[in-house]
Parts: C-alpha cells; structure tokens; sequence
C-alpha cells in the first residue's frame, strides 16, 4: 500500500516542490516509510513509500531508469515480478533492486504499454517518460488500487494521485461539488458516476491506461472481463479452483513483511486462510449481538482448527457513530456501505500485528455469490408462463398501489436489464427525486449508469449479466474502493488472492448452473472450499458484514444524533429535510424499516461537512 500523486506544472507561479510535499504528506497513511519526489519543467510526481518488497532504500520511488529518462511512482504489488525479472534480465536489462516496481521500468522499456498485458497484479502507476514526452497511466485489472484525475485547474494544471484530499493542496485546483453525483449515489450508495462528488475529478477505470501528452489525454481499454463458459463436469471445475486458488494465494504470500489475514464467519475469507495458514487473522463484531451480528466466535473457532492465533474487537455504537467523520475523510467520496465502519477498526486492530494482510472480496462476484444471482421458488415457477403475459401483467401492476403482489408482478415482466443495476440497491429513484431539492434531481437514472455494461454481456444468461455488472460498478465502486480507504487509513497492504487474473479467466469458463442452482450460490466454489474447510464453513450462507445501525437509531441517543444532521441548516441545500426526517421517524417509531435510507443520506451529509464546511479537511482523527 504506498500512496502516489503528480501534476503537469501549469502557468501559475508556484514552488512544485513545497507543494508536492504538501500533496504527499496528505496521504502519509498510505506510505509511513519514506517518500520522495521527482520535479522538471514539464511534470512533479510525488511518493509515499509502505515497505513490502525490498524494504532497501534501493526500492524507493520515484524510481528512474539508468539514464533517468523514465521516472516511476507505482502503488500496488506486482506477483509475478521473479519470472519477468529473470526475462528482462536475458534481455540484457540490469537491475539495481530486488523490488517489483523496477519491473516496471524496464518492461515499459522492452514492451512499451504492452507490459500491462505481462503483469499479475494489483497496480496504479504513472511513468514519466521523458523522450516521448508523455505520462503514461495504468490502472489494474478490477480496480483493487485506485487512481484519480482532473483537468478542473485554474492554470490548465493536470493532477492525478491515489486519492482525491491530495488534489485540495494543489494551489490551482477548483474544489467544487458534482450535482450530478448525489441522485444516482442515493440508489447505488456509492459514488456510481466516473465522474466523481468532485466535479471535474474523474475515476481512471479499471483496466484501462492514459496517455497524456501536450495537454491532451488519450484514454484506451487493455483488459475486460470476458465470460466464456465452457461445459464441463463439476469435479473439474472444482480441481481447477483448488489449483488456481492455491497458486494465486501462494503469489499473494510474497511479502518481507508480516502477512495476515482477515477471517469472517463466511466461505471465502475462510477458504484464504485454510490456504495461506497465516500466523495470525483477525475479526471484529458488535457489543450485545452475538451470532447476529457478531461473527467472531466463528472465526476464532476456525482459527483454533487450523492452529493459528486469532484477534478480535467487538465495536459499540458510540465507537461507531465517533468513527463515521474521519472514515468519511479517508474515503474520499460519500460510502454508505455499513461494512467500511467494522472493515476501518479491523484494518486497525490488523495494523497493530502484521502489514499485508490477505481478504476473500471478489469471490461473490466471480463465482456467483449473492443472493440476487438466484431466483425464489415462486419466481421460478412464474417464468413458465410466456413472458409476453408477464409483461402485459407488469404493465398493469405498475399503475396499482405497491405492495408486496404487485411488486412481484412488475418485476416478474421485467428483463434484467431493466431491474438488475448490482448488488446495492437502496433508494427507489422515485424516492430519490423526491426526497431531493430540485438542482439536485439531473443525475443520470440507475439504469443509465449500467447500460453501457449491458451491452457488453448481450446474449449472455441472467446470472453472467449480473456478474458483469457488479464487476463493473458494485466492485470496483463499493467493495474495493473500501478495502483500499480503510487499509490504508491504518498503513497496511490488503491483498486479495480471488481478483487475480488467472483466477478470472478460470472462473469465466465455469458454467452459470454451477455457480448458481437449486442447491446453493456460488455452488462449486463452496465445493473446492470444502476439501480444506469443514461443512459448516464451507457451506454457511452468506451474510456480509452485518452492522447493528437499523436497531442503533431505534434509541433516542442516536436518533438524536441522525435528527440532528437532517435538520442542520446545510442540509437544506440538498435535502427536502421533512422527508428525511419523515423516514428517521417512520423506523424510530417502527411504521417501517429505513434505516438504508436514513444511513445513506446520514453518510452523505457527514461527508460534505468534513469537505466543504469543517475548517481544516485534512485533518484526520
């Protein structure tokens, strides 16, 4: 986990030395090791360095080729960095580190952009090429390490680093919100758009790369997700899982310094585990909600079997809501996924025993994990009926009063494309534009956010489509934005052996009736797990990481304390502030569950002040 940032020098006069170091000391949690920066009449790149490979000064960063004609700063690891090292060595390369980031270097020298093609790994890097005269920026495959950028300058500036904060110590940089951004985050609970709630700051999607060049960006597609299922016995597939999964998390062990691993109650942090057999895992739950919300029984159980020493923290409300400000700050961007809260303290209790620590995020997504995959017996039995009816029947049940029947009938004559948007879905879009003030309601629908997806899965099944949506939005936007912001806000390195390249083209070959069927989700990934798990974890359903905030904001305090928030004066300019307090009231006094929808505008209104209205934003605790 090391932290980046740059910027092409623009016209206004400024010292791009001292502010680089103020962009970099912004991000010191990624990087407490060390960190350097590199400055010449066209480009400033800046580093901060968390020794993982090499912990030798040689590692450092920027790191230069031998005549310092390319100069590097690289966030993430590359795995397979040996055997490319060995080939651009008989290539007649020399090499002055042992570390993955020269790698880079030099396979940009013999390969030029066709060296992403070559890499394993997780990455974000920009390499200054000063011959060409252009930078030259990559993002990683699925998105695991996160790379922002921006043109919203006042001197025609280009800014690029890990996060968004670093931009708010460029003296040119224009802080001004995305109107567009809040409609659609309402429904995804994430920020969905490539533009993100910093207008004119734009995500680098996954694996896609930059060439930027005379003021000029070129932005081109390396690598997608290509579903290809091919026919085979489960038996096979499940040989190929352990073989593939045993591979992958034996290049994720590679590390010189202590490797851990997050251990939960379900399937997949589990399976790492069994396979990795760290020193340590770690775990955290809720205060009072043992087996409910409060998983770390389980896991110190597997962890007592497998014979490796376990921690935990149980978290109470107050810790919770204390903690919201300052995980708000290290997101970035407003994230009402109720998991980053428990994920921050276990990245902290983590931090105080090992630095690279192992995870099972992206197992759902490749192998068909969540519930939404699946279709209800009653569901199942309605698609024998032509869909032709169904959608004549959807029609008509969309001018009734909702409730539970006519709801089941208007989706039942929907196509997926039509209802299926990814996991999260929290606000209806017509609650969102209700509940929004008018200047806010311009976003684009849910719907619009995934189309352009969609058509690259046409023809495919349901469960392949909905696969590759969550891939290219839920994932990347939600569950690794996450993992990334709340490691690094304690300066440790997650790794997480199920994105991995290989991993996937394995997992794409696998038919969609052995992920999903009558018996299970994620079916045969639960089949190879079981060879080094016991049934119970093996075959557990799948919970998430639940938290205890729908029975928190049934109490006065911390009904209070979201009350508040709504009715504070800056709300107004986004909110109808009535409604919002209308749902607080409506779950506090128990008409109706909306503790998502109070959540999601809560996180959201907790971000803004700590960005647009606290005094001093960078202040982290």
């Amino acid at each position: 986990m090391c932290g980046i940032v740059g910027f092409t020098n623009g016209k206004l006069n400024i010292d791009n030395n001292k502010v680089i170091e103020n962009m970099m000391n912004t991000i010191g949690h990624r990087g407490p090791d060390s960190d350097g920066h590199f400055s010449d009449e066209e480009v400033t790149l800046g580093f901060r360095r968390l020794q993982i490979i090499d912990l030798s000064t040689d590692a450092s960063q920027p790191m230069y080729n031998e005549d310092d004609s390319i100069a590097l700063i690289f966030n993430g690891e590359i795995y397979n960095y040996h055997s490319l090292m060995d080939d651009l060595i008989a290539k007649g390369h020399t090499f002055k580190s042992q570390s993955d980031t020269e790698v880079i270097i030099h396979g940009y020298e013999e390969y030029g952009i066709d060296i992403l093609q070559k890499l394993r790994g997780m990455f974000a890097f920009a390499i200054w090429d000063k011959k060409a005269d252009h930078l030259f920026i990559a993002r990683d495959f699925f998105g695991i390490k996160p790379l922002y950028y921006t043109e919203n300058t006042t001197d025609n500036s280009f800014i690029f680093g890990s996060e968004i904060k670093t931009f708010l110590k460029h003296p040119a940089f224009k802080k001004e919100l995305n109107k567009d951004s809040l409609k659609p985050y309402l429904t995804f609970q994430y920020s969905a758009l490539d533009e993100t709630f910093f207008k004119g700051v734009y995500k680098l999607r996954p694996g896609h790369y930059m060439i930027y060049k005379n003021g000029k960006m070129e932005i081109n597609s390396y690598w997608d997700i290509n579903f290809d299922a091919e026919e085979n016995t489960l038996e096979y597939y499940v040989d190929k899982i352990k073989e593939t999964m045993e591979e992958s998390v034996n290049y994720h062990r590679i590390s010189d310094v202590k490797v851990g691993s997050f251990l939960s109650g379900g399937v997949d942090s589990s399976y790492i585990t069994a396979l990795l057999k760290p020193d340590k895992t770690f775990s955290v739950g809720f205060k009072d909600y043992e087996g409910v919300f409060n998983e770390t029984n389980l896991a110190e159980d597997l962890s007592k079997r497998l014979g490796i020493e376990n921690h935990k923290k149980v978290i109470d409300a107050d810790e919770f809501f204390d903690a919201i400000p300052t995980i708000q700050y290290h997101m970035d961007e407003p994230q009402a996924n109720l998991s980053s809260v428990p994920l921050y303290f276990l990245a902290e209790l983590a931090s105080k025993h090992a630095t690279v620590l192992l995870s099972g995020e992206g197992a759902d997504e490749i192998f068909g994990g969540y519930a939404w995959y699946d279709k209800t017996n009653s569901e199942k039995k309605y698609e024998k009926i032509p869909f032709f009816l169904r959608r004549l029947a959807s029609n008509i049940s969309k001018a009734l009063p909702e409730n539970r029947i006519t709801n089941f009938l208007v989706k039942g004559g929907l196509k997926v494309e039509e209802q299926f948007i990814g996991e999260a879905k929290v606000y209806k879009e017509k609650d969102a534009l209700m509940v929004l003030q008018d200047s806010y309601k311009q976003g684009p629908s849910p719907i619009e956010v995934v189309r352009e997806s969609y058509l690259k899965v046409k023809g495919k099944d349901e469960v392949t489509k909905k696969q590759y949506i969550d891939m290219k939005h839920w994932l990347p936007g939600d569950i690794l934005l996450k993992a990334d912001k709340m490691s690094s806000a304690h300066s440790i390195e997650l790794r997480v052996p199920f994105l991995d390249k290989e991993v996937m083209e394995m997992a794409a070959k696998i038919p969609a009736h052995l992920k999903v069927n009558d018996k299970d989700t994620k079916y045969v990934l639960r089949k190879a797990a079981n060879e080094v798990l016991p049934d119970e974890w093996a075959n557990r359903p799948k919970v998430g990481f639940p938290v205890p905030f729908r029975d928190w904001i049934k109490q006065e305090k911390y009904y209070k304390r979201v009350k508040e928030v709504f009715e504070a004066e800056y709300t107004k300019e986004f909110f109808h502030t009535e409604t919002l307090v209308g749902y607080l009231d409506e779950h506090y006094t128990g008409k109706a569950n909306r503790a998502r929808y109070v959540w999601t505008a809560y996180v959201f209104l907790i971000w803004y002040k700590r960005f647009f209205i606290d005094e001093d934003v960078n202040v982290t605790k």
